[in-house]
């Protein structure tokens, strides 16, 4: 094979799943969110191209002196079509590795919120209550397997037999018990920590039900509007944590929190790890996870490297 020759790695979903591991996601994350925090990794707000009925949206980023890379993904009517994570070696600009389908993504996001409820939920943390049944409510668990022993976590969702369905299929990920239940409150009382995995354009929890102490995960809607928690959530939490400040103020329609006094509470979840800030064992925490750019072609430069030795 001459020097001109390219060889790229290719994954799949099928690869992703069997491949990556939760707590080597939770890692390679962390640095990620780390080096961003240190002005090593660039990581822009998404942009979009309207395509008539249609957009492709892209996430980009770069690690100073490592990778440059991207995320490609559609918001076509219908079922989306297969996102497409790319990273180049920054040297030699040269493609190293491609990842097509969906679960790259959804596990990046899963462990972004790990790394938030590591560093935001108390250290004894077992109990997880999941509003939501999708993609993003099974990868927060899978990541979150990696950094609390699970005790008991309880889903709620509207259909009776997706949930039941769902307490089953992460059952494995769970050291103690997962049930379904019939109403967002019973997932919610006494958890530790919960997960706001919807699409609802109106809460599904009411802040009153969080006890002391609680660290919430919201993944859904988040826009002036249409979001899936009202605004006695942010106004009973002590923290108010993202993952990219500037996403967040790039939103349009705006941000739930833009023009509140709330905006001026947040802080980036790098922030919170590297600063060193005490977090009052009663105080109610909420990350708002909206994507940190950069973080999925980082995932995947790791996992390549992985990969090929």
């Amino acid at each position: 094979m001459s020097d001109d020759d390219v060889v790229v790695t290719v994954l799949r979903d099928d690869e992703i799943v069997r491949l990556l591991r939760p707590a080597d996601a939770v890692r390679w994350i962390g640095e990620a969110i780390d080096a961003h925090y240190r002005g090593e990794l660039i990581a822009p707000p998404r942009s979009a191209t309207d395509l008539d009925g249609g957009r492709l949206v892209f996430t980009v980023g770069r690690l100073r002196g490592s990778w440059f890379g991207y995320r490609s993904y559609d918001t076509f009517p219908g079922v989306s079509g297969d996102q497409v994570v790319a990273v180049h070696d920054e040297g030699s600009g040269r493609l190293l590795a491609v990842a097509v389908g969906n679960e790259l993504g959804a596990r990046r996001v899963g462990a972004i919120g790990a790394v938030a409820a590591d560093a935001l939920a108390a250290p004894s943390a077992d109990t997880v209550g999941v509003v939501g049944t999708g993609t993003q409510a099974y990868a927060q668990l899978w990541a979150l397997s990696a950094v609390r022993a699970l005790r008991e976590v309880r889903v709620y969702s509207r259909n009776v037999e997706r949930r039941a369905a769902f307490a089953e299929r992460v059952a494995p990920l769970v050291a103690g018990t997962c049930r379904p239940v019939d109403d967002a409150r019973t997932a919610v009382d006494g958890a530790q920590i919960v997960v706001l995995a919807t699409n609802s354009a109106s809460p599904v929890i009411d802040a009153s039900w969080l006890a002391p102490g609680t660290h919430v995960t919201t993944l859904g809607p988040k826009q002036r509007g249409r979001a899936e928690f009202g605004p006695d959530l942010p106004a009973v939490a002590s923290l108010l944590v993202t993952d990219s400040v500037d996403q967040i103020d790039a939103y349009n329609p705006p941000n739930v929190l833009a023009g509140t006094p709330h905006r001026e509470r947040l802080v980036t979840l790098g922030q919170i790890r590297n600063d060193g800030a005490m977090r009052p064992p009663d105080a109610i925490s909420v990350f708002f996870s909206v994507g940190l750019a950069g973080t999925e072609p980082h995932l995947l430069y790791e996992l390549y490297r992985h990969v090929t030795g």
